[in-house]
C-alpha cells in the first residue's frame, strides 16, 4: 500500500510540474507557433534613425520652378533630388567625405554666387558636415554631383550638438 501511495504522489507531483511549465511557457512555445520576429533595427550599423526631409526652391532665372530636396532613410543614408531630374535620388555618398550615419538634413540656395547649393548633414556623432555645390542649367545627377561640390563635405568646427 505504501508503494502505491508513493507512486500516486510521484505522478501527482510530475503532473503538477508539467502543468506549471505549460502555464508559464510563452504562448508561441506552448502552441508550437512561430518565433517572434527579430527587431528590424537590430542589424543596422547606424541604429534606428527617423527619416527626415528638407527642401529649397531657388528663384533665379535658369532654376525657376526647381526644388532641391534632401531626405534620409532609416539606415542613415542621405539623398538629393533635383526636381528637374524627376524620380532620380542621388545617394550623397558619391560626394567625397560624406558622413556614413546621417540623422538629419538641411538644404539652402544662395541667390548670389549664381545659386550655390549648400547641403548640410548632421551625423550620428553630432558633427555637422557641409558641402557647397555649384548649380547650373544642367540638373544634378549621380554622375555630375560630386564634380560640382568642390572638396566635398567638410565638418563644421565646434559643432555644439
Amino acid at each position: 500500500m505504501r508503494k502505491i501511495a508513493w507512486a500516486a504522489r510521484g505522478i501527482s507531483a510530475a503532473t503538477g510540474a508539467l502543468l506549471l511549465g505549460a502555464l508559464m511557457a510563452p504562448a508561441a512555445a506552448a502552441t508550437g507557433g512561430p518565433a517572434p520576429e527579430p527587431d528590424p533595427h537590430a542589424k543596422r550599423k547606424c541604429g534606428p534613425v527617423a527619416r527626415h526631409v528638407a527642401s529649397a526652391a531657388p528663384d533665379f532665372a535658369f532654376a525657376l520652378g526647381t526644388v532641391f530636396r534632401l531626405a534620409t532613410d532609416r539606415d542613415g543614408r542621405a539623398f538629393l533630388n533635383d526636381s528637374r531630374n524627376q524620380g532620380v535620388w542621388i545617394d550623397l555618398k558619391t560626394v567625397p567625405h560624406a558622413p556614413k550615419c546621417v540623422v538629419d538634413v538641411a538644404v539652402s540656395v544662395e541667390e548670389a554666387n549664381n545659386g550655390r547649393l549648400t547641403l548640410s548633414l548632421l551625423s550620428k556623432t553630432g558633427v555637422i558636415y557641409e558641402a557647397r555645390c555649384t548649380t547650373s542649367s544642367t540638373p544634378f545627377s549621380p554622375t555630375n554631383l560630386a564634380g560640382t561640390c568642390g572638396v566635398g563635405f567638410q565638418p563644421l568646427q565646434a559643432t555644439p550638438v
